[in-house]
């Protein structure tokens, strides 16, 4: 098991953006998407994206990367967060927005035990064989 990072930055040649994998390997691209929202989000970016683009225009499409996320995909929350890196500094824009607002429920959705009856029930036992069972070790030097 691990984990995947996006490490941005900005150094005396300019603006940087890794996507650093499990098993270590890397990329170094114009932007990057992660997580179970990810082919919402840089469906947004690979239509959008320009080099070049000035804050706010990229900060907004940012935010419609990861609302694309979350309104595709069940488990990407429904806050936006941005964080702008930048020469001068770092500047994190917790709640950024909120694309989706919960709803107010409009009823009540109590039901007392044994409403609804259960009319039949079935039981099926499986039976399962181990067919093959082998270790490999994986060379990490």
């Amino acid at each position: 098991m691990g984990s995947s990072v996006i490490v941005g930055g900005v150094d005396v040649t300019g603006a940087h953006l890794y996507s650093v994998y499990p098993h270590g390997s890397y990329d170094k691209l114009p932007f990057l998407t992660m997580g179970s929202g990810a082919a919402a989000a840089v469906s947004v970016f690979e239509d959008r994206f320009k080099p070049n683009m000035e804050l706010e225009e990229a900060k907004q499409l940012v935010r419609d990367a990861i609302a694309a996320g979350i309104f595709c995909d069940l488990g990407s929350g429904s806050n936006v967060d941005l964080c702008v890196i930048t020469e001068a500094g770092v500047q994190f824009l917790r709640g950024y927005d909120k694309p989706t607002a919960k709803g107010q429920r409009e009823g009540q959705y109590r039901y007392k035990p044994g409403t609804t009856a259960v009319l039949t029930k079935t039981e099926t036992l499986l039976s399962l064989d181990v067919v093959d069972e082998s270790v490999h070790m994986m060379d990490t030097a």
